[in-house]
């Protein structure tokens, strides 16, 4: 709510005061560089975390495929969102706006080299230079080894001290957060000082292309779920309602869990086993919403400074879209650092950030809908796929009002 009213007041500030507002831009800048600042410790310590978290055992058959659909549903995101952010154009067509400086250095050089180059040489020298990719995959190999020796003393322990970093971690984010309303204010007034408010052209148009690639989205996972498992999607539908209407009052992924897990498994009809694993991993490893939001709101971006991106920056902006979804960042104003992480490996410029923020809790709505129903469907492929799933409690006349008491 901070964050909405720095935005109207920068906007505000900006048409009263005009180019005079650039003067107090510094503390944006402040801001831009308070959340790239943790973002490598950040980022490795949530998904190494995640990773070491999972029974080894149990990231054999029923773990890899939950991984693979991951990752297949989260670049389907990313991919739809590309097309409607190309289509609509949300970010194109506002004059007066300078064009912004293109770091692009990621997209340099052929293709298969630049996924060579996704392996560090040395993780340190990665961290140093804020290469979020190679850090991503130090720390899931780095969480995979923790899992993979999880019995032992020492693991725990130094499991337990990831935690300990991590939570130490969030807390400054927590605090960086607080700062973000005078950074979108500053940082939107000077903005709206020099192009006044045909700024607010991209907002409202971001949101219609969010809703436009998720409600498509959504679509497509349903449509194949219920073919694949003979379902009638309505009813699937209507069995997720409770999950639905608490994912969308909170925008929370997190709160969402209990209930989702409760509708998978006495709703729907998928094993406790099955979603006792899938379900929990879903919510820090999947994450189709923010993969979808992520590519959108790098391509509009590029489009509201004048920055032409080709087709081939494109496909890797789904790509980093979707790795950058790993680990999913749960804490307030998580879509904000994980639009940091984008835009620097991508790039763009970070002031991005500021344009897109003010209307971060509407698109939050959005995309946690698309999270949260997404690692529905996920988990319920996978128990049709190991027969872990029972038809008796999904064909049961069960009472489909609406209960949130639980």
């Amino acid at each position: 709510m901070q964050m909405i009213i720095a935005t109207i007041a920068g906007l505000a500030a900006g048409v009263v005061f005009g180019p005079s507002m650039g003067q107090i831009q510094f503390l944006g800048d402040i801001f831009l560089r308070l959340i790239q600042m943790s973002v490598v410790f950040l980022v490795m310590g949530a998904i190494i975390e995640s990773v070491g978290s999972c029974n080894p055992k149990d990231l054999g058959k029923i773990g890899g495929k939950a991984l693979f659909l991951f990752l297949i549903t989260s670049i389907i995101g990313a991919a739809v969102g590309l097309f409607f952010v190309n289509l609509i154009q949300p970010g194109a067509g506002v004059e007066g706006v300078a064009a912004a400086t293109y770091k692009g250095a990621l997209f340099k050089g052929d293709t298969i080299q630049q996924f060579v180059n996704f392996v560090p040489k040395n993780v340190f020298e990665a961290m140093a230079t804020g290469n979020v990719i190679q850090c991503i995959v130090f720390a899931a190999l780095f969480g995979l080894s923790l899992s993979m020796t999880s019995d032992t003393e020492g693991s725990k322990k130094l499991y337990e001290l990831i935690q300990y970093v991590n939570q130490t971690i969030f807390q400054v984010i927590n605090i960086v957060i607080k700062f973000a309303p005078i950074g979108i204010f500053a940082l939107l007034g000077g903005v709206t000082g020099v192009v006044g408010l045909k700024v607010l052209i991209p907002l409202g148009k971001f949101l219609v292309t969010l809703t436009l690639a998720v409600l498509v989205s959504l679509g497509l996972l349903i449509t194949f779920v219920s073919l694949y498992g003979r379902l009638n999607p309505i009813r699937l539908l209507k069995k997720c309602q409770r999950t639905i209407i608490v994912s969308i009052t909170t925008t929370s992924s997190a709160i969402s869990l209990p209930v989702q897990m409760e509708d998978c498994e006495e709703r729907i009809g998928i094993s406790k086993r099955v979603s006792r694993l899938v379900n929990p991993l879903a919510m820090s490893l999947n994450s189709n919403g923010l993969a979808c939001t992520l590519s959108i709101a790098c391509v509009t971006v590029a489009q509201f400074f004048g920055i032409d991106l080709t087709l081939q920056q494109q496909i890797m902006i789904v790509f980093v879209s979707t790795v950058v979804t790993l680990g999913n960042l749960l804490v307030p104003g998580g879509a904000l650092v994980a639009m940091a992480v984008s835009f620097q490996m991508t790039g763009l410029p970070l002031e991005g950030i500021a344009i897109l923020a003010g209307v971060d809790w509407f698109a939050g709505i959005i995309r946690t809908l698309l999270n949260v129903v997404g690692d529905i469907m996920v988990t319920l492929i996978v128990a049709l796929s190991e027969n872990e799933f029972n038809r008796e409690i999904w064909d049961a006349n069960e009472d489909q009002k609406i209960n949130l008491s639980a």
